[in-house]
């Protein structure tokens, strides 16, 4: 059972202008092989199945927490390709009756890289990669065997993690490059936290590959605020009660990684502060949320009040 908060993870700054090539290249961290769809598939599947839960709670409890991460991942690239594919907002957009269509106001989409974002997804996100792929059940493994999930999780994270670095070097805009800066963040801990879940289990110490690759966070700038608040040694329940148990594997006087800030590792009960889900103005001329809007506000606002 999910619990679902209406913020994102993390804050976003608004996008300075509208980049529809710089959202197709975000999308790669949401559909594609590496990115959100695939971990939250992974490790969803993963807790389902997971054989023996009660006598193996420490590694079911760790699995199980970070797929509720990851849904939170999912949410967080999806507005970021959304933001950057609309741009800043306008005061006034959503009104009005969306003017003379017959003038194609939207001719410079059949130009973008991924006209079908625009054509059939409003501008938003989808579950696709880079190229307009749709994402598939293939990129999930889920055999039984808690070695063989683990180690396929500790390579799924650090292959994330190459491709948020190749995305965070082609896009500039900030708000694509926050969503790279904080995914680096977390992954980096999802792919300690499963070297040490490795480590305790073998003998074996995983946790001398990272990082793969070998770029430190320190040299990212939009990771910095992250490092500064201690985000690269926490691992979040996302419950109010459960899966506290995984503080045998993260925590117990493990620390954060050679080249990050010092200290150790700890739980936190609950999820991280977060920060506000970014208002898309709507664009009447292109039906969303329709053609004039103005009698769906006015429901809407009677539907509020009511609700108050």
């Amino acid at each position: 059972m999910f619990l679902r908060i209406d913020k994102l993870q993390a804050e976003l700054p608004a996008p300075k202008r509208a980049d529809p090539n710089a959202a197709a290249a975000l999308q790669e961290l949401l559909g594609g092989k590496y990115g959100e769809m695939s971990t939250l598939g992974n490790y969803m599947f993963q807790s389902f199945n997971f054989r023996s839960k009660s006598k193996l709670r420490p590694f079911y409890s760790l699995v199980a927490s970070i797929t509720a991460e990851e849904l939170g991942h999912v949410e967080l690239v999806s507005n970021g390709v959304a933001m950057v594919a609309n741009g800043p907002d306008k005061e006034g957009a959503d009104a009005g009756d969306g003017g003379d269509i017959s003038k194609a106001p939207f001719e410079d989409m059949k130009d973008i890289r991924s006209a079908a974002s625009f054509l059939s997804g409003a501008g938003g996100a989808m579950p696709v990669d880079s190229n307009g792929l749709s994402w598939n059940k293939d990129f999930i493994t889920s055999t039984g065997n808690v070695v063989v999930d683990l180690l396929h999780n500790f390579h799924l994270e650090c292959g994330a993690r190459l491709h948020k670095l190749r995305v965070y070097e082609t896009v500039t805009d900030p708000t694509s490059r926050a969503v790279c800066g904080y995914l680096l963040v977390r992954g980096s801990v999802h792919a300690h936290a499963y070297a040490l879940a490795l480590k305790k289990i073998t003998g074996v110490d995983l946790d001398k590959f990272l990082p793969t690759p070998n770029i430190l966070l320190d040299k990212i700038p939009e990771c910095q605020q992250y490092l500064a608040e201690g985000s690269h040694r926490r691992l979040y329940t996302f419950s109010p009660n459960d899966y506290k148990e995984m503080s045998g594997i993260w925590g117990n006087g493990e620390t954060a990684l050679p080249g990050d800030p010092p200290g150790e590792l700890e739980v936190v009960d609950g999820f991280p502060d977060g920060g506000k889900i970014h208002q898309l103005t709507g664009i009447p001329s292109a039906f969303t949320p329709d053609y004039a809007p103005e009698e769906m506000f006015e429901i809407a606002t009677k539907l509020y009040k009511a609700s108050r």
